[in-house]
């Protein structure tokens, strides 16, 4: 199932209401996969998992990434409570587990720092402003390959034996286990 919501800037309103009215039970949803902004600036030797550590996702990506010779990181910029504040926030509410990829930081043929240079940069001046749109100076590379991260970590987990989980303790555990309880009761039923 592809899904595009709408609204996140106020309020993620569009993966909230999916939240509460999905088209499938929530034990039903294997993941949510995220991709809250493309990468815009190149090719890169890594890429960033935010949520990183919550899930059994990890190994997953883990090895998608290393098929591309990539390594993934976790959140490189945690102060701004990028989890909480995202689309699959709401599917991690009912029991979801969720990836968010967002572009790594370690640019191929750009030197040490640039990274987090034009993260920073775009961020204090084009985030969520007019000059917010696509241009000529834009680099599709690495958004492709992020793309294509994406479309092999899905079908991993669409022919795995088992549907993907929280790690025990997360603070989304019992949302997954109710969710999939939910379904065992309705096959018994």
């Amino acid at each position: 199932m592809l899904l595009f919501v709408a609204a996140e800037e106020q309020g993620l309103l569009g993966s909230k209401y999916f939240a509460t009215h999905p088209t499938v039970p929530a034990g039903r949803i294997a993941v949510n996969i995220n991709f809250d902004s493309g990468n815009i600036w190149g090719r890169t030797r890594d890429v960033t998992y935010i949520g990183r550590g919550k899930s059994s996702l990890d190994a997953i990506l883990d090895a998608a990434a290393a098929a591309q010779g990539r390594i993934v990181t976790a959140d490189q910029f945690p102060d701004r409570g990028s989890f909480y504040r995202s689309d699959q926030f709401n599917f991690a509410k009912i029991g979801v587990p969720a990836f968010y990829f967002d572009s790594g930081t370690d640019f191929i043929g750009k030197p040490e720092g640039w990274g987090r240079e034009q993260h920073d940069k775009y961020e204090s001046t084009n985030y969520h402003q007019p000059s917010d749109e696509i241009n000529d100076s834009w680099n599709f590379d690495g958004m492709i390959e992020d793309s294509q991260l994406g479309f092999w970590t899905g079908l991993t987990i669409a022919n795995a034996d088992q549907m993907p989980s929280w790690v025990a303790g997360d603070e989304f555990e019992a949302a997954r286990k109710s969710a999939l309880a939910e379904i065992a009761q309705t096959k018994v039923e």
